[in-house]
């Protein structure tokens, strides 16, 4: 355990050790802020409801954005070789940098918690609903960072990293949308929506936390882990 803990020590240091940290919270708070004021002074409801639909979308490029140097910078810079000789497990280092970003992503929704205290002094909302939104956030956010993470693992370009990421979230996100079920036969449009981020996530939204949408997250994230743990896995054993 005090491995893992040093280890994410070291991978969260990284994040506020360089500009990229900080520009990816400031450029995350500025999205948050202005959908916000958009719902306030345009729609006329103080609500946290609009950022919670849209975070799924802000958090599609957000997270990948962070999540890409993980594995590629170390590989691009020669670090990764000199890490797995160290006397750790490998899934423990991969635990360790999925916390880490587990972490960073805490603090950034930590940040945005001025939102619902403005709603709260405004007017009257549902504190269940809030709360459910946050933890829908948490899971959903940890899902794209696993899948970010497997993906950084396997090229040693940020980019690349990046474009895959987004592209693999955005599928998932998408196969569960109306228009695209509509389309499909019935069993494959139930396996569609079973497997979609947007199913469980606006589930969770409606202020219900069931355990199938808890499980589902949770089995994406250990899911991708374990490719993630395998892919390196494979290279310290070459």
């Amino acid at each position: 355990m005090n491995k893992i803990l040093t280890i994410t020590k070291k991978e969260l240091n990284s994040h506020f050790n360089s500009p990229l940290g900080y520009i990816v919270v400031s450029v995350f708070l500025l999205m948050s802020g202005w959908i916000f004021m958009q719902s306030f002074f345009i729609v006329g409801q103080a609500s946290a409801r609009s950022l919670f639909n849209f975070l799924p979308i802000i958090f599609m490029f957000i997270l990948p954005a962070i999540t890409m140097f993980s594995w590629a910078e170390e590989k691009r810079s020669g670090t990764v070789e000199v890490l797995m000789t160290f006397p750790v497990k490998t899934m423990e280092v991969v635990l360790a940098k999925f916390l880490s970003n587990f972490i960073f992503l805490s603090i950034m929704l930590l940040l945005t918690i001025v939102i619902p205290i403005m709603i709260t002094e405004i007017g009257n909302p549902d504190r269940g609903i809030i709360i459910a939104g946050y933890i829908g956030a948490l899971l959903l956010g940890s899902s794209y960072i696993a899948i970010g993470l497997w993906i950084s693992s396997i090229t040693k370009n940020q980019i690349i990293s990046f474009v895959l990421t987004v592209t693999i979230i955005f599928i998932f996100y998408i196969i569960g949308n109306s228009l695209i079920l509509d389309q499909l036969p019935n069993s494959v449009a139930f396996i569609g929506k079973f497997l979609s981020f947007s199913t469980h996530f606006n589930s969770i939204l409606r202020g219900v936390i069931s355990l199938a949408d808890i499980v589902y997250y949770l089995s994406i994230v250990i899911f991708f882990l374990f490719l993630n743990a395998r892919v390196v896995g494979l290279r310290k054993w070459k």
